[in-house]
């Protein structure tokens, strides 16, 4: 413990949200314990896992493919940037996806894409307002040839209102804009910070708890960033996520073996999570007790 706690911080929020996670202890509460059921429920649709795929995009062998493991492992699908094609193609592989859409400069191709999703067969839609922030000279800044801003309140709104899915806000990162999302009508919020985007960002896991004591039941959870194993996702569960979202620990297995191997990391995943469920007398996801985590001094 003392090997990372001593080492400098230098505002790499991917390595705060590590040191964070490392620094929280679970408590044993294995005494008449039953085995655990992990399914959840997101925006009205089941899952057998609280482990989600976090909203990636031009992978190999493809999004079609990174669609089909989340499918083979009956897990929720976030997805990133892609075109209106891909995101038929995605769609078409049967898996339940929430379309998360970068904050164009143009409302109109926004509006394109949530029809896009919803048209085709999403189960969600959502904005990743986080991308636009770092611009310069207020100049709108450029993703794959495409121009961006970061969204105004009311055209969050608006958007919002433009489609009869749930919508999720990702990049919410504070109680302040929690509430915010939920002001406007969103169904929930990925807690995130971009891959380490923002400097010294609050761990995800860290801002949970008041995050969910201010919203209550409002919003849906998902916690997003660096989250390695069903060992950090319980204790992001355990703190007040409804669901926790991986990326880079799908990528080797999906690029390597292709869909089942994808599906196989996320199926190991659930099983560390129903490993500390049992350890800690928690018999469903929604009813693992906070009071297991005991944070110690980092």
């Amino acid at each position: 413990m003392s090997a990372i706690s001593d080492r400098p911080l230098r505002g790499d929020s991917i390595d705060l949200n590590r040191r964070y996670l490392d620094h929280l202890l679970v408590e044993g509460r294995v005494v008449g314990a039953e085995h655990p059921d992990a399914g959840i429920t997101l925006f009205g649709h089941s899952f057998a896992t609280p482990i989600a795929t976090a909203a990636l995009s031009h992978l190999k062998p493809g999004m079609g493919a990174f669609a089909e493991g989340a499918k083979i492992a009956d897990a929720a699908c976030f997805y990133g940037m892609g075109s209106s094609e891909e995101l038929k193609e995605v769609l078409a592989t049967g898996a339940k996806v929430i379309k998360i859409i970068k904050p164009y400069a143009d409302p109109e191709e926004i509006l394109s894409r949530i029809a896009c999703a919803e048209e085709h067969g999403a189960i969600a839609v959502g904005m990743d307002v986080e991308h636009a922030v770092n611009v310069r000279d207020d100049r709108d800044s450029v993703v794959v040839g495409m121009p961006m801003k970061q969204p105004t309140l009311e055209e969050l709104r608006s958007y919002v209102r433009a489609t009869k899915l749930p919508f999720v806000i990702k990049g919410a990162l504070s109680v302040r804009d929690a509430l915010t999302c939920a002001e406007i009508g969103c169904a929930g919020i990925i807690l995130s910070h971009h891959n380490a985007l923002m400097r010294w960002a609050v761990p995800p896991a860290m801002i949970l708890p008041e995050v969910r004591k201010a919203v209550g039941r409002s919003l849906t959870l998902i916690a997003d960033g660096g989250f390695e194993d069903g060992y950090d996702a319980f204790k992001a569960l355990a703190l007040g996520a409804d669901a926790v979202s991986v990326g880079k620990v799908l990528m080797k297995p999906l690029e390597e073996g292709g869909p089942d191997e994808m599906a196989e990391m996320i199926r190991a995943m659930t099983d560390e999570v129903k490993v500390m469920m049992l350890r800690t007398g928690s018999k469903t996801v929604q009813s693992i007790d906070p009071g297991v985590i005991h944070p110690i001094s980092w």
